[in-house]
C-alpha cells in the first residue's frame, strides 16, 4: 500500500485508479483505526476494568478491519485494469460483440464485489463503534463518532461503486439482486452511524 501522501497524489491525477472505490475503503480504514485508538486509551484503565476482556478482543477485529479495508483498496484497483479493457475490446462483428458482452459481465460483476465487501467491513465497524461509544474511554468519544462518519462514508461511497457498475449488466436480474444487497447495507449503515453520531453530539452538549 503506497503512503498516505502518495494515494492522495494518485487520486487527485487524472488516472483512473485510485478512484472513488479507493478512497471509500481508506475512508474505512480510517474509521476503524480510530476505533483502536479508543480502544487503546480504553484498556489499562481502572474504570474501564470490567470491560477490559472484551475491549482488547474488539481491538483486534479493528486491527483486521484495517488491514481489509486496505486490501480492498487495493482489489478496487485490480479489478478496475480488465474492466477498462473489456471496454477497449472491438466489437463491429457479430462474434465480438458476443465476446465482449460476455467479458464485459464478469468483469462489471467482479467489480461490483469488492465495494459490497466494503460496505461489510464498514458495517462490521460501525457494530464495534457503538460498542466503543458505550463502553469506551469517555475522554475519546468524539473520536468514536468520527469514525462512525468516516464508517459511515465508507459504506455509502461503496454503495454508489456497486450502482455505477450494476448498472451496466446486461444480466437484470443479478444487478437488482446486487442492488439489494447494497441498499440493504446502505440503509443500516445510515441509521447506525448516524445514531451513534447523534448520540454523541447530545453528550457533547
Amino acid at each position: 500500500m503506497m503512503r498516505i501522501e502518495e494515494f492522495l497524489d494518485a487520486l487527485a491525477s487524472g488516472a483512473p485508479v485510485p478512484g472513488g472505490g479507493g478512497a471509500s475503503a481508506l475512508g474505512g480504514a480510517l474509521g476503524s483505526a480510530l476505533g483502536q485508538m479508543v480502544a487503546n486509551l480504553t484498556v489499562g484503565k481502572k474504570k474501564y476494568a470490567c470491560w477490559e476482556g472484551e475491549i482488547r478482543e474488539l481491538l483486534g477485529q479493528l486491527g483486521r478491519l484495517q488491514r481489509r479495508f486496505l486490501e480492498l483498496a487495493r482489489e478496487d484497483e485490480e479489478v478496475f485494469a480488465p474492466l477498462a479493457e473489456a471496454y477497449r475490446l472491438p466489437a463491429s462483428k457479430e462474434e465480438e460483440r458476443a465476446f465482449k458482452e460476455q467479458v464485459m459481465e464478469k468483469c462489471l460483476l467482479d467489480a461490483s464485489l469488492v465495494p459490497l465487501e466494503v460496505m461489510r467491513a464498514g458495517l462490521e465497524t460501525l457494530d464495534i463503534l457503538k460498542v466503543l461509544e458505550e463502553k469506551g474511554s469517555v475522554m475519546a468519544v468524539s473520536d468514536v463518532g468520527v469514525g462512525a462518519q468516516l464508517a459511515r462514508a465508507s459504506v455509502a461511497g461503496a454503495a454508489m461503486n456497486v450502482r455505477i457498475n450494476t448498472r451496466s449488466m446486461k444480466d437484470r436480474g443479478k444487478a437488482e439482486e446486487l442492488n439489494r444487497k447494497a441498499d440493504e447495507m446502505l440503509k443500516r449503515g445510515m441509521e447506525q452511524a448516524d445514531a451513534v453520531y447523534e448520540r454523541i453530539l447530545l453528550r457533547l452538549s
